[in-house]
């Protein structure tokens, strides 16, 4: 199974990335032909998505090793760009720990790309028996093609269980500041043919109330021992409205995302982005001069509200800190 959308390309020489900031207006590459562009691409949101950004450092380690750059330096400089995703983190370790010229580390580097679409759909088999028939789905940001190097993670779910037949229609939520719904999650499904609703993030309790929801999917960027899920901003309260009204509130992600050494959800760092994404839109300032604006990237999850964890070795339910260890104790 795949998408029709195409996040990340390596010629061998550059790295070509679908320039998310500007879909769906315009479908634009940018190319990063060294290790500062990747990290701004990162940074920038140019590319975003745990597992995606993941590939992408990868390939940036790769840039710097075949421009003779220093592994360390060109490590520190990438995994300081989002702190939350731990998939970051971890694929900037393992090109370290790979060693070797430059041949070694684009080896390794297609070897975590290959390995991240072949996650994607082995994940949206496992989860395709959380759809009954005809179900209609509520998600948030965006966890499809743009966010990984395959079919997606929660969207990739969706994906698969459209395929089926089991998915009538998918809510997804605008997702503010940044709009990861309405500009990106709605632009995918409209490209494959997946029938889309996009709402306000406050409009979701309603959607809710109403019955129009069967279940609930969202991804993670990280996914701590005690099974505590960070992920976009809003999910949180999403989660909360889920349990009030008796929906089931899934999480997609590979065991990439598992961070065993974290204890809770406590420990995470959350990413503290701009103010300007939340006082300006389009470039217009659209709060007063001289207001202070609070732009948190992601939040937690408690694990008390999580359903499931669906990942690519099968799916984790409570107690997490077993069913975690057991699938993705391999990974860490």
């Amino acid at each position: 199974m795949k998408s029709s959308v195409r996040t990340i390309t390596w010629t061998g020489e550059t790295l070509d990335l679908l320039d998310q900031r500007v879909l769906p207006d315009e479908e634009r590459f940018i190319v990063c032909r060294d290790v500062e562009a990747v990290a701004d691409a990162i940074k920038s949101m140019v590319v975003r998505g745990a597992p995606a950004i993941g590939v992408t450092a990868a390939y940036g380690m790769v840039i710097a090793a075949k421009a003779g750059r220093d592994a360390a330096e060109a490590g520190r400089l990438l995994a300081a760009t989002r702190p939350t995703a731990v998939n970051l983190a971890r694929a900037v370790e393992r090109m370290r720990s790979a060693g070797g010229d430059a041949e070694r580390q684009e080896a390794e580097a297609r070897a975590i790309h290959d390995e991240d679409i072949a996650s994607c759909v082995a994940m949206a088999e496992h989860g395709l028996e959380l759809f009954p028939p005809g179900a209609r789905v509520l998600t948030h940001c965006n966890t499809g093609a743009l966010a990984t190097s395959g079919i997606g993670t929660a969207l990739g779910l969706v994906r698969m269980a459209h395929a089926h037949g089991r998915v009538s229609r998918l809510y997804a939520d605008e997702t503010r500041p940044f709009l990861q719904g309405s500009r990106l999650t709605a632009w995918e499904c409209k490209k494959d043919g997946i029938p889309c609703t996009v709402l306000a993030d406050s409009a979701a309790g309603t959607l809710l109330r109403e019955g129009e929801v069967d279940l609930v999917v969202v991804g993670t960027d990280r996914t701590v021992a005690n099974g505590d899920v960070a992920n976009k901003i809003g999910t949180y309260p999403l989660a909360v409205l889920a349990a009030r009204h008796s929906v089931p509130f899934y999480v997609a992600g590979p065991t990439t995302s598992v961070d065993l050494s974290t204890p809770d959800g406590d420990a995470i760092p959350i990413e503290q982005r701009a103010e300007e994404e939340v006082t300006h839109a389009g470039g217009r300032r659209v709060a007063p001069e001289g207001v202070d604006a609070y732009n948190p990237a992601f939040d937690v999850t408690p694990h008390d509200l999580v359903a499931a964890i669906v990942t690519e070795r099968g799916i984790a339910r409570a107690p997490y800190i077993e069913s975690l260890l057991r699938l993705a104790g391999g990974k860490q």
